[in-house]
């Protein structure tokens, strides 16, 4: 356990793991999240800019929660998040539908057992045959 200040309110706090902020601005930008998700709900075309204005939040922070797939924009809209593989305006996430199939068939790919190596038929070799004698 470790004894940090709170990134938010300078706190001192016990850092365990996670963001390095302290429990009550945890909750606070917890709620914050819910505020903006309801406003998102009676807003669903609201611009990044306008629902940061509205909520009290950073853009940033708005970034943050849809890469992470906790809000979904009802459209992709070109100033809110781009796929990180081809730049195409998507809801959610890091990547939009075709990168996201694409990446999981490489995977796949990648993960595949390997077919079983086929083995030459030997020829037969006539040296270890039983040899008989003739007597002439």
């Amino acid at each position: 356990m470790e004894i940090i200040n709170c990134k938010e309110c300078g706190r001192l706090f016990n850092y365990l793991s996670g963001p390095r902020i302290c429990e009550d601005c945890k909750r606070k930008i917890e709620q914050k999240f819910q505020d903006v998700k309801q406003y998102l709900e009676k807003n669903p075309n609201a611009s990044l800019d306008q629902i940061a204005k509205d909520n009290d939040v950073t853009v940033k922070q708005i970034k943050l929660w849809i890469r992470e797939e906790r809000l979904i924009l009802s459209s992709p809209s070109p100033d809110g998040i781009l796929c990180e593989k081809c730049g195409k305006p998507i809801c959610t996430g890091k990547l939009c539908e075709e990168c996201k199939k694409e990446v999981a068939s490489g995977l796949q790919e990648a993960f595949k057992k390997p077919d079983a190596p086929v083995e030459p038929k030997k020829k037969k070799d006539n040296k270890n045959r039983m040899r008989f004698l003739d007597s002439k």
